[in-house]
């Protein structure tokens, strides 16, 4: 087959360090600040209407602009502080009893729970009972979009050739998944505004929503289906980036008894041994949160940034045609030899200074992506995955089967999960605190 006549000499722009990659990013950052639209959000996501695809323009400006200022400020978070240390506690009891029985835990679906009950009462006013099944329910629909969402990934690479093919494939359980997604979030939907007619005076993301969908003097008038996909999107996104960091971060932790050993002195330094660590420990825990960024780098949550060029451009003497995909190996420029030390070893302390020269390169450091398009949420993501870490290692002593975690890793979709899920035995450290 003649490539060439069919896609043209450059069918796709990709960079795997850093050095070609900072001009493009300066230069071109409104070019590419657009993603490809997949298959799945012209179905699942409620007829593309979510924001993680949705091409740069004004419903996008409008939604990073509301989440920025509305739904993810410091004072939004600061009011929901107290949602998630009651879920933290509940985390903490979870590990509690799995100690006193004696079982062990498999780190990933402790941590889902965590992050899909704090979501859901931050983002929706409510907790699903875990007594009659709602929370499982709900994991389970996330579960189910997202596995959906990597199959569609995997079958978008072949583009054309499969454009319709892709689509039929998966069409049952995508229309299935999507009724049942809309059933649940409708009806939630329905019970906030019966709250707001009662002039309830909501503050939750759904309330903000709401509330700005039925401002006529809005910028952008968003639809019912822009606020289901933008939950759909929270769930999916939110949920796996923190659960696998989380993980990874973890499996490192236990592989490095030094850095176990320095952060757990940290720790009972900063927070002692009479109460649980909470998320304004974290500012004074400037270990943890170098932990936590050396997790990120390893173990990146989205290791291949895909974007699209909106406009024809040069690049380095090349001419990119409008509509080429950009494909910013986002793992490869965070263990770039020459961007980073020991590049393939968990080394926590090279973000505990300036002299590592992070804050001369900027680009180097790509967890959450970056410019316009870069992750909204990676305030949220560092505060679940730091305080589910300090609880983890505040609070028990693990034991794994054999000497080391194995850290095989495997590409699924979007992401690098762990071909062996972290599972370990939590040994209580101390007496409850609660």
């Amino acid at each position: 087959m003649d490539l060439y006549s069919i896609y043209g000499s450059l069918m796709s722009q990709s960079f795997s360090s850093l050095q070609p990659l900072l001009p493009t990013r300066r230069a071109h950052d409104v070019n590419v600040s657009s993603r490809g639209v997949a298959a799945i959000d012209e179905s699942l996501l409620f007829g593309s209407s979510g924001i993680i695809t949705a091409p740069y323009g004004d419903y996008w400006k409008f939604m990073k602009k509301l989440i920025a200022t509305k739904l993810l400020r410091p004072q939004s978070l600061e009011s929901s502080r107290g949602i998630r240390g009651e879920e933290l506690t509940r985390f903490y009891n979870s590990l509690l009893d799995k100690a006193r029985m004696t079982e062990s835990v498999e780190i990933s679906t402790e941590a889902m729970k965590l992050v899909n009950n704090t979501l859901c009462r931050m983002s929706m006013g409510r907790s699903f009972s875990e007594e009659n099944g709602e929370a499982e329910k709900i994991r389970g629909l996330v579960g189910e979009s997202y596995a959906l969402t990597k199959k569609m990934f995997l079958a978008s690479l072949f583009r054309k050739p499969l454009k319709k093919l892709r689509i039929s494939l998966f069409e049952k359980e995508i229309m299935g998944v999507s009724d049942r997604l809309d059933e649940l979030l409708e009806r939630i939907l329905v019970e906030h505004e019966e709250k707001l007619h009662e002039e309830h005076q909501g503050t939750d993301m759904m309330d903000v929503l709401l509330a700005a969908s039925g401002d006529e003097n809005a910028e952008y008038n968003i639809t019912r289906n822009h606020i289901k996909s933008f939950f759909v999107e929270i769930f999916i996104g939110a949920t796996d980036t923190s659960v696998q960091t989380t993980q990874w971060t973890m499996a490192e932790i236990l592989n490095n008894p030094n850095v176990l050993e320095r952060l757990r002195k940290d720790i009972d330094s900063v927070v002692g041994k009479t109460r649980l660590i909470h998320e304004t420990d974290l500012p004074n825990l400037p270990y943890l949160q170098a932990v936590v960024k050396e997790g990120l780098r390893l173990h990146p949550p989205g290791p291949l940034l895909v974007r699209t060029f909106q406009e024809r451009c040069k690049i380095k003497g090349f001419y990119i045609p409008e509509k080429t995909t950009l494909v910013i190996n986002a793992y490869a420029v965070m263990r770039d030899p020459d961007s980073w030390e020991d590049p393939d070893e968990f080394k926590p302390e090279r973000f505990l200074s300036s002299s590592s020269g992070q804050e001369e390169k900027p680009f180097k450091y790509l967890p959450f992506g970056g410019g316009r398009r870069g992750c909204p949420g990676g305030n949220l993501a560092y505060i679940f995955v730091g305080t589910a870490i300090g609880v983890m290692v505040q609070c028990f002593d693990w034991k794994i089967k054999g000497d080391k975690v194995n850290m095989e890793e495997t590409f699924e979709g979007m992401n690098l999960s762990m071909v062996h899920p972290l599972k370990c035995t939590p040994v209580l450290r101390s007496q409850p605190f609660f």
